[in-house]
């Protein structure tokens, strides 16, 4: 029976025991891709290529057929994003969920050996579903596509490739571009982070353990982020290899607007508030993303005054550190740095985080207080707190 893992915190767990405590009805292999959808693909997959270093991968529009609307995927490593526009006169789905939520995350797509079974799984134990088990074949092989709906107006497709050889999937054809900026080292998706209503994280939660057979990796209550003016709560669910990781954010009471109300707000309802992008070397990953145009959240210089006092030695240089906002913290098995953009949506909606990881498990709990003190500064300047 489903054993209560919410008092786990990340300084008394054992990763070995929680992943065999996640059922293995709905095996995961990772994350296929994410997809946006857009008020401009083009634009969109130009931005991410030019600040973030991704390259060009597979297309669909008009030349490969599709007439409702235009599709640009990128890549950079193991990340895929797709950027989705809908054509003139397509006033169906993609429209709507752009009218509404502005530029945002409407599909996370995750790799199966099995998309038919993945979706009776799902949908036996209560999932709604979102596409039914449907294959698209090509001169290349062929695709196995399902999915459910989640928070929000966000869904879960289910991918099978393995019979698959081309670019992406069929419908899709290489995108060649002589533009191609090189990489800036980010390496594959860590987490995934939702943020939903008053109320609704342990509805969300209960989803993805009795739905999907996640276990709840780390539960952060309002003592653990809050500030002096706000607060929210957070539990962090895992899939039985720990591969795919999806904390679900809720707010918390407080004096003034938590950030999670401000998204909620501003996406107009649940909705996936940030991604956070894994390197092997955040200093080199920052300083190439800064000079590409990318804004990070201001920390405050005494932050570093005691974080070594804290966290003890690390390989970094503090100062270097310092220079560009990077936030550290451990826990048992190691330490990890961190750090978070600005929205990079017009909407104070969508953001990113880069994270390196030597040995840490955890979500930097540390940070909490420092963060949320430069989210509520954003906040102050935009009239929302």
């Amino acid at each position: 029976m489903r054993e209560d893992l919410t008092k786990i915190n990340n300084h008394n767990y054992s990763l070995e025991k929680l992943f065999s405590d996640a059922k293995d009805f709905l095996p995961l292999l990772g994350t296929d891709y994410v997809e946006f959808y857009v008020g401009n693909a083009k634009q969109a997959a130009h931005f991410y290529k030019t600040a973030l270093g991704f390259q060009s991968l597979a297309y669909a529009g008009l030349e490969t057929g599709l007439t409702d609307r235009t599709s640009y995927v990128v890549v950079q490593d193991k990340i895929r994003l797709m950027f989705t526009t809908p054509m003139p006169g397509s006033k169906g789905e993609i429209y709507n969920h752009i009218e509404k939520h502005g530029d945002g995350v409407k599909v996370i797509a995750l790799w199966v050996e099995d998309a038919t079974s993945a979706w009776k799984e799902t949908t036996s134990r209560g999932a709604e579903s979102y596409l039914e088990p449907t294959t698209q074949e090509d001169k290349n092989g062929k695709v196995v596509k399902s999915g459910i709906k989640i928070y929000g107006d966000t869904v879960h497709v289910f991918i099978e490739r393995k019979d698959y050889k081309g670019t992406f999937m069929p419908g899709f054809e290489k995108w060649n571009s002589h533009y191609n900026p090189t990489s800036v080292g980010l390496k594959y998706i860590d987490h995934m982070v939702a943020n939903v209503g008053w109320g609704e994280m342990n509805k969300w939660e209960k989803f993805y353990n009795e739905t999907m057979g996640f276990a709840n990796l780390i539960t952060f209550d309002d003592k653990d982020i809050s500030t002096q003016y706000t607060a929210l709560m957070s539990k962090v669910m895992t899939n039985g290899n720990g591969r795919v990781k999806f904390p679900i954010n809720e707010p918390a009471e407080g004096l003034k607007k938590s950030q999670i109300e401000e998204y909620l707000d501003f996406y107009n309802g649940p909705g996936c508030q940030h991604i956070a992008v894994a390197t092997d070397d955040i200093v080199s990953t920052v300083s190439q993303m800064k000079e590409r145009g990318i804004e990070f959240l201001y920390v405050p210089g005494t932050y570093y005054d005691t974080v070594l006092d804290r966290v003890g030695d690390i390989a970094e240089d503090i100062k270097i550190l310092k220079k560009h906002g990077i936030l550290v913290d451990r826990d048992d098995e190691g330490y990890l740095l961190q750090i978070f953009t600005k929205p990079l949506t017009d909407r104070p909606t969508l953001f990113f985080e880069i994270i390196q990881r030597k040995g840490a498990q955890s979500f930097g709990k540390g940070n909490f207080k420092a963060l949320f003190e430069s989210i509520e500064a954003e906040q102050a300047r935009r009239g929302t707190l």
